[in-house]
C-alpha cells in the first residue's frame, strides 16, 4: 500500500472552492484527512491546536488570497513566525483567481511558498503537484 499524505489543509472562504478541491482530493485517494478552514486566522489556530495536541502539521497547505478575518498574506505573516521545525513540515501552494501579477511576484518573496498557481484545482494539477513535491506518492 502507498503512502498517503497525513492531512491535506484547505484555506479558502469560498465553499464550492472548498467542495471541488476536496473532490479532487479524494479522487486522487493521497490523503488520510482533509481539513478546510474558511480564513488564515481559523488556519493559523488549526495549525497551533495540531502542534499542542503533538499531532504533525498538514503535509500539504493550500491557501487562497482574498478571504476575511485574515487573507493569504496575513495568515503568511503569521505563519512565518512558527519554528522551522513546524513549517518545515508542509508544503505551502497559493492557489488564486487573483489576476494581479504583483501577486505572484510578491508569492516569489516567500520562501515557505512552494507554488503559485491559479484556482481551481483540478486532478490534473493535483497529480502534478503530488509528482513535483510527494513522488513517494504516485
Amino acid at each position: 500500500m502507498r503512502r498517503k499524505l497525513n492531512c491535506v489543509l484547505l484555506v479558502d472562504d469560498d465553499p464550492a472552492t472548498n467542495f471541488l478541491h476536496t473532490r479532487a482530493i479524494k479522487g486522487a485517494d493521497c490523503t488520510e484527512e482533509i481539513v478546510t478552514a474558511e480564513n488564515g486566522e481559523a488556519a493559523i489556530n488549526y495549525l497551533q491546536h495540531r502542534f499542542n495536541q503533538g499531532l504533525p502539521a498538514p503535509e500539504l497547505i493550500l491557501l487562497d488570497i482574498n478571504m476575511p478575518v485574515m487573507n493569504g498574506w496575513d495568515f503568511l505573516a503569521a505563519y512565518t513566525q512558527l519554528p522551522d521545525w513546524q513549517k518545515n513540515q508542509s508544503k505551502l501552494i497559493m492557489l488564486t483567481t487573483s489576476m494581479n501579477p504583483d501577486d505572484e511576484v510578491k508569492a516569489k518573496t516567500f520562501s515557505e511558498i512552494k507554488e503559485f498557481d491559479y484556482k481551481p484545482l483540478d486532478k490534473a494539477m493535483l497529480n502534478s503537484l503530488l509528482q513535483r513535491h510527494f513522488p513517494e506518492l504516485i
